[in-house]
């Protein structure tokens, strides 16, 4: 049946959007979250970019920041892509809902198969979703119900779906992630080290593991670009963001190692995976 991590397939696009200038205020951006130095975090959104076109070769789309969306640029939790099928999600904040709206129809424009909740009782964000290659990991958080998860299931029927339980407040990807085709990377936390340990008791499929000092460190993207002869890439928070994890991931060596920043955006509650979408298979249009 192939190898773990195979099914990550070379990657084409990556969907991003603009950040409004809602979420330089804490009343904009939601309750509870700490007014954002507007123009640091352009700069860092503008970088991640860059970094997607330019040092990965992908074709990049950017939606227009909307001010009536400020958590608009992360646009991971609105959608779940393998292949050609993207699953729409229902975020668990009623307040970001509207956000699925362009998303989806950016994907459709790109002649994606689209995928609804359809299931009021149902919520998931997409940064709760973790897809290795061979199967998928759904977190069970204050994010994602049962019933989100049950519909990852029914919506990738190709593949293994386990239930991982998530506690904290974070979300799955901001615990663990894939740096390799073979190996986890996760945090140190006691939240990480639970999920790590529970997705090693749900698969079937062996992967080796790696412990980094920061959590936020694992939420990381490891993408093959659509290049012939290009080495997969690990795109991950550098040495600026979070310097004590920069010695392990130099382990990493089957990867080309991209460092990005994101230590404003972060304040939003953003994390790598949040502030891109990317397909992993050219969809026909």
């Amino acid at each position: 049946m192939g190898t773990p991590g195979e099914g990550l397939g070379r990657c084409s696009h990556a969907l991003i959007r603009g950040v409004p200038e809602s979420l330089g205020s804490g009343e904009g951006a939601g309750a509870g979250l700490p007014a954002l130095d507007l123009a640091k975090a352009q700069r860092e959104h503008g970088v991640l970019g860059g970094k997607l076109r330019q040092r990965l070769g992908l074709q990049l789309l950017e939606l227009p920041p909307e001010e009536s969306l400020p958590l608009g640029p992360l646009l991971g939790d609105t959608a779940v892509i393998q292949g050609d099928t993207a699953l729409i999600t229902r975020p668990w904040s009623p307040a970001r809902r509207p956000e699925v709206d362009g998303v989806r129809k950016a994907l459709q424009d790109l002649g994606l198969r689209i995928m609804e909740m359809g299931d009021e009782n149902a919520t998931l964000d997409g940064t709760d979703v973790l897809f290795t290659g061979r199967e998928f990991f759904v977190g069970l958080s204050k994010w994602t119900n049962h019933r989100g998860a049950e519909i990852v299931a029914d919506t990738f029927r190709d593949f293994a779906v386990s239930k991982v339980p998530v506690s904290g407040p974070s979300h799955l990807r901001g615990l663990c992630g894939m740096g390799g085709p073979r190996t986890v990377v996760a945090g140190s936390s006691d939240p990480a080290q639970k999920a790590v340990r529970a997705m090693a008791v749900l698969t079937d499929h062996p992967y080796t593991s790696l412990t980094l000092p920061d959590d936020a460190a694992a939420d990381c993207l490891f993408l093959r670009p659509g290049l012939p002869g290009v080495s997969p890439f690990l795109l991950h928070r550098g040495g600026g963001d979070l310097p004590n994890s920069q010695e392990a991931l130099q382990k990493l060596t089957d990867v080309t190692l991209v460092p990005v920043s994101c230590s404003e955006l972060e304040k939003a509650g953003a994390g790598l995976s949040s502030l891109c979408l990317v397909l992993s298979t050219r969809p026909h249009s």
